[in-house]
C-alpha cells in the first residue's frame, strides 16, 4: 500500500515538473510581416510584376481581338484553306492566351514566395530568439491562411510585440495582434 501511495506521489510530482517545463506562446507572422519595413518593397515589386504581366496579356488579347475581327469581317470572301487557316490561328491565340494566364498565376506566385522568403527567415529567427530568451518551448502562429488556428489563448503568452522588437520594429500602440 505503502509502495502504491509512494509511487503516485512520484508520478505526479514528474508529472508535475514536466508541465511546469512546457510554455507555449503565439504570434501572428502576417501582422510582423504588414509592419516589416520591407513588406512595401514587396508589395511593390509584386504590383510592378503584375502590371507586367498584364500588359503582356493585354498585348495577347488585343492581337486576338483584331484577327477575330478581321476574320469576321472578311470569313465571306475566304477561301476554304485560308478560312481553316484564320480559323486554327484563332483557336491557337485562345489556348495561347489561356496557357498564359496560368503560367502568369503560377509565376506571379513563385515570384511572392521568391519575395517573401528572406522576410520570413528573419520573422523566423526572432521568433526562434525570442523562444529561447524568454524560456518558451513552443509559439504557434496563431493563424493559417487568414483563418484563426487559436480558439483560445491567454494575451501574455502573445510574443508579437517581443519579435517586432526583436526585428527593430516599434510595435504600435494597443497592437499586439
Amino acid at each position: 500500500m505503502k509502495a502504491r501511495i509512494l509511487l503516485s506521489t512520484a508520478l505526479a510530482v514528474i508529472g508535475f515538473g514536466v508541465m511546469a517545463q512546457l510554455k507555449i506562446g503565439y504570434t501572428n507572422v502576417e501582422y510582423v510581416l504588414s509592419l516589416m519595413p520591407e513588406a512595401k518593397q514587396i508589395e511593390s515589386e509584386l504590383s510592378a510584376y503584375d502590371k507586367q504581366l498584364s500588359a503582356q496579356l493585354e498585348a495577347k488579347y488585343a492581337d486576338y481581338q483584331a484577327k477575330v475581327a478581321d476574320y469576321q469581317q472578311n470569313a465571306q470572301g475566304y477561301t476554304d484553306v485560308v478560312r481553316a487557316d484564320k480559323e486554327s490561328e484563332i483557336v491557337n491565340l485562345q489556348t495561347s492566351i489561356q496557357e498564359f494566364e496560368q503560367n502568369a498565376q503560377n509565376s506571379m506566385l513563385n515570384k511572392r514566395n521568391q519575395l517573401l522568403q528572406p522576410a520570413f527567415e528573419k520573422i523566423g529567427t526572432a521568433i526562434e530568439q525570442v523562444s529561447k530568451e524568454n524560456g518558451y518551448s513552443h509559439v504557434f502562429n496563431m493563424t493559417a491562411n487568414g483563418q484563426s488556428i487559436l480558439l483560445y489563448a491567454r494575451e501574455e503568452d502573445n510574443v508579437t510585440n517581443l519579435v517586432l522588437k526583436k526585428l527593430g520594429i516599434d510595435p504600435p500602440a494597443g497592437g499586439n495582434k
